[in-house]
């Protein structure tokens, strides 16, 4: 009979990484997520990990855990309902391979998420972007790679990961400049480049003491290093340091500049599949949240349908929608 330990090995060996082939950053959340629940197990009842039994995988553990996650670790509804799904991906598999467990994968495939308000999304107005690359250094061996950065980002939108991911070989700043970004999932995508971002980032690869080659990073920490995570946001904070969002609550960080790629795209009146594509994101509905948002578009709209004024003549005319004909009529004219 499988073990707990085995279980959880075959989990992550054969499931996540051969079958699923989910990305490393991936395979890092869920192993954060089993080795919280494995321990917490292992607390509740008094025994080590290796020694817990198929019979502790239950569904009342599982709810005492997530009790636990929100009361003991003070964590909140969305890293909770995280967790959760966490536990429904491993359940699913484990009732798939040992039958003892399968009662209690099927209680626990039936526990729901709890209801959270969705992630406040903070971004820059243009204004903000503008006086942000006035105030940015000229001068220093630093000064182009600063701003060839956060050109970038502002310009593609790219998550963090796949900014310190970057290699030379994934530019095109020749004729009709372009990037090519590795995301989520293991998926490419291709963003267009502004001629101002490919002019800065060819001054800034030109100028390194040693050549690079295809395979080097494009952007480097100030010894030489591919630029780490920890560095990206510590860069984006210190520049973005005199501008603060969210009523002044929140500083910059490069996810806000995601976002603040995606609202001044929705803003110039770009289709929303393209933003979709152009930030890499699998649903339509990740990408269309950025219309709530934009309180400069909803005020447009708002002038664009004024009620009639008092010297109309007569009622408005009724909607389309309102009249059956004409429905059918604007139906075949779409």
């Amino acid at each position: 009979m499988r073990t707990v330990g085995s279980l959880v090995y075959q989990f992550f060996e054969h499931h996540l990484k051969a079958e699923k082939g989910l990305a490393s950053t991936s395979i890092r959340s869920y192993r954060d997520g089993i080795r919280l629940f494995l321990l917490f197990l292992a607390r509740e009842n008094r025994r080590p990990i290796s020694k817990l039994r198929l019979s502790d995988l239950s569904a009342d553990n599982v709810r005492a855990f997530l009790a636990h996650l929100e009361a003991e670790r003070g964590n909140g509804i969305r890293a909770r309902n995280h967790r959760l799904a966490m536990l429904h991906t491993f359940f699913a598999y484990a009732g798939g391979q040992e039958p003892m467990v399968l009662p209690e994968a099927e209680r626990i495939a039936a526990i729901p998420r709890k209801r959270a308000q969705p992630a406040a999304t903070y971004y820059l107005e243009r204004d903000d972007v503008e006086r942000l690359f006035d105030k940015l250094p000229r001068d220093g061996k630093l000064a182009i790679r600063d701003k060839a950065l956060l050109m970038f980002l502002y310009n593609t939108g790219a998550r963090a990961t796949e900014v310190i991911g970057l290699i030379v070989d994934q530019l095109v700043l020749t004729s009709s400049p372009r990037v090519n970004l590795h995301g989520k999932g293991d998926k490419w995508r291709t963003c267009p480049l502004w001629p101002e971002t490919a002019r800065l980032l060819g001054e800034m690869l030109r100028e390194r003491r040693r050549p690079s080659m295809p395979e080097s990073s494009v952007f480097l920490s100030n010894v030489g290093k591919p630029l780490t995570r920890f560095g990206l946001y510590k860069l984006v904070r210190r520049h973005g340091s005199n501008i603060r969002i969210g009523n002044g609550q929140r500083s910059i960080s490069p996810h806000v500049w995601r976002h603040t790629t995606a609202v001044h795209l929705l803003e110039s009146a770009v289709d929303v599949n393209v933003i979709r594509g152009w930030l890499g994101h699998v649903s339509l509905d990740t990408t269309n949240r950025y219309a709530e948002i934009s309180i400069r578009m909803k005020q447009e709209a708002l002038e664009a349908c004024q009620p009639p004024s008092s010297s109309s003549v007569g009622p408005p005319r009724r909607p389309v929608w309102q009249s059956e004909p004409k429905l059918l009529e604007w139906l075949a004219d779409l």
